[in-house]
């Protein structure tokens, strides 16, 4: 059994959905999940489709090439396909937080998340005995002004060395590169703080026990050059009162920032998130 994942966009225009459907039915394919969205404002038609092949001598390559002739083509799609067996790789990058990374290891070693973890990358060696614990390989990139050049290449090199897919900054607390974004576009998740009203600065939890928020949030996004100004995949919010202290706020606001930061990276792995225009269509 082989099994393939679609993703779709294009101009709207009639016939796309039969066209495809009857294509996969005409090479044998059976389709176990399908959906689509148009958006209005922009006319842009996406489609999120799985289909299951029996046949022995299917050939991904082949498929692709026969699929871009007699579709792509004459509709004008702009689309990607995916083996559903293969699993992506994912390089996770850390700092001193640890809290999203014991939540994405617990949940890689228990086979929650469909992916590789081929190595965790830090600027700092405290996290290093967390990795050793799961046996993942440990990389300590210090970055500094003077050597900031030097820490990308070797960013760069480890990435490309374990032919990475994506990358998660699971509280990396460092300014990525134009380069590294340019390598890897769409394919960094950052997870951060969201709180309504908004406070920055280094201690935005103690601003916001200032002002007495009733209600904090997390937002995961894909990193962009503008900070903190990239796609949205996941967020979340939770009530909160005067009966907060700093400390509870803190630790709310974690536990918001491993379920959002998880939640977005399941949906990047299984190919459920589509990007266009520096906006989301997320497929259930």
């Amino acid at each position: 059994m082989h099994k393939i994942t679609l993703l779709i966009h294009c101009a709207d225009q009639p016939n796309i959905i039969a066209s495809v459907t009857s294509f996969m039915a005409s090479n044998d394919g059976n389709i176990v999940y399908i959906d689509q969205h148009v958006d209005r404002e922009q006319n842009i038609f996406f489609m999120r489709l799985e289909c299951e092949f029996d046949s022995t001598s299917f050939s991904l390559e082949k498929f692709k090439q026969l699929f871009s002739v007699d579709l792509a083509e004459k509709f004008e799609l702009k689309w990607k396909m995916y083996s559903a067996e293969r699993k992506p790789k994912m390089a996770l990058f850390v700092s001193k937080y640890d809290h999203c990374l014991y939540d994405i290891l617990g949940r890689y070693n228990s086979g929650e998340l469909f992916l590789e973890i081929p190595f965790i990358l830090s600027n700092h060696l405290d996290l290093k005995p967390i990795a050793d614990s799961f046996n993942i390989p440990f990389y300590h990139v210090p970055v500094t002004k003077s050597t900031k050049h030097e820490a990308e290449q070797e960013q760069l090199n480890l990435l490309e060395t374990h032919h990475v897919d994506f990358i998660v900054l699971a509280r990396y607390m460092q300014i990525v590169s134009e380069t590294l974004i340019d390598k890897y576009p769409n394919r960094i998740i950052n997870i951060h703080h969201s709180f309504l009203p908004a406070f920055i600065g280094a201690k935005p939890y103690h601003s916001a026990y200032k002002r007495g928020v009733k209600i904090i949030g997390s937002t995961s996004h894909y990193i962009t050059e503008e900070l903190d100004a990239g796609p949205i995949i996941e967020q979340d919010v939770a009530h909160v009162s005067h009966t907060f202290s700093i400390k509870d706020l803190i630790a709310k606001g974690r536990d918001l920032e491993k379920i959002v930061l998880s939640n977005a990276i399941k949906l990047h792995a299984n190919r459920k998130v589509m990007v266009y225009n520096n906006k989301t269509i997320i497929f259930s």
